[in-house]
């Protein structure tokens, strides 16, 4: 298998399926002759053209309105945002028409749109450009929510997501472009809704997503050298969730950890949790654990983005807890 950069996966994915199908297009500020703030498009524009490849104006709003009448009269447009924040000026289209079509069609209206560009903190963007979104857009129904921790895992489900017959919030993580690993050839896509075990263990389970499976991965090798098994799961998707496959590991390890990087309020990780104690909680001999950010709007200095944001020893912490039943830290990061 050829080893890819994150980035570059993407971007073979989007040559591919629009070498295979005339009805994708890419739409977005920036992503035509500057070729996209994070060279997601670089040289599509000379490609395919100015029709497949459609500089927008400054306006999210506009042209997320323009790509979801585009995908209801049979095109598959890909529309980059230049960051996830700035989703929130098309907020009212990606929830008030994207998501509801299909409902107020009687099914009759399909809306194939994929929005997707980066996500998260941690490459010193400061506070209006370091947001973690993926809870507000999991909360609605009718939008898919896919959020990809490896390059093999950002060309499968974007695949899937392309291929597919509805709106997809497509969550890449800007710290993971320049992340490299081994990617299937081939047509490989991957099925939402099904998460991957990506390391077994029998005395706690850590459930993560995007950059934070890392993380967890990281924290799992620590704790494995002190005699503690962590089983490490990536759920790759938040809607839908792949409860079964967590709720099979929690109980057999009687123990859960659940790793975001947004701040702990109303965050996936508390969905998550809750979904563990509806499930799980005669098997549960601790409280799940919750490691999340901080709950500060993003720091741009370099040092104080690194304390705001979960790392390896606020894992290794919580999964000790839940085993050793230590008192939890007041704050964010590791909050049971």
């Amino acid at each position: 298998m050829p080893e890819l950069s994150y980035r570059d996966a993407i971007r073979a994915t989007l040559i591919e399926e629009m070498d295979r199908d005339p009805a994708v297009v890419l739409l977005g500020e920036d992503i035509g002759a500057y070729q996209g703030t994070f060279r997601i498009t670089a040289d599509l524009l000379g490609r395919y053209g100015p029709t497949r490849v459609i500089d927008t104006p400054i306006s999210e709003l506009g042209f997320v309105g323009a790509a979801i009448g585009m995908a209801m009269l049979g095109l598959r447009p890909v529309v980059e945002m230049m960051t996830w924040n700035f989703s929130l000026l098309a907020f009212d289209q990606i929830v008030n028409n994207a998501a509801k079509l299909r409902y107020f069609s009687g099914g009759q209206v399909e809306v194939p749109l994929v929005i997707r560009g980066p996500n998260g903190a941690g490459v010193q963007l400061s506070a209006q450009h370091s947001q973690s979104l993926e809870a507000i857009y999991a909360h609605v129904p009718g939008l898919y929510v896919v959020a990809p921790a490896t390059p093999a895992e950002a060309r499968g489900l974007l695949r899937t997501a392309i291929r597919g017959r509805d709106p997809v919030i497509f969550l890449e993580h800007a710290a993971l472009y320049a992340s490299k690993g081994e990617v299937p050839d081939g047509d490989s896509a991957l099925p939402f809704g099904r998460a991957e075990v990506v390391r077994g263990g029998d005395h706690v389970t850590v459930v993560a997503y995007s950059r934070m499976v890392g993380v967890a991965l990281e924290a799992a090798e620590r704790l494995a050298a002190d005699g503690i098994e962590a089983e490490v799961i990536n759920l790759r998707t938040l809607r839908p969730l792949d409860v079964a496959t967590v709720l099979a590991s929690v109980r057999r390890t009687h123990r859960a950890v659940v790793v975001q990087e947004q701040w702990r309020l109303f965050g996936a990780a508390a969905e998550i949790a809750a979904t563990i104690a509806e499930g799980a909680f005669d098997l549960l001999d601790a409280p799940v654990e919750r490691v999340t950010g901080e709950d500060v709007p993003m720091p741009y200095a370099r040092n104080l983005e690194l304390l705001a944001l979960p790392d390896a020893d606020d894992v290794v912490r919580a999964a000790r807890r839940t085993l050793y039943r230590e008192p939890a830290p007041a704050g964010g990061r590791a909050d049971g």
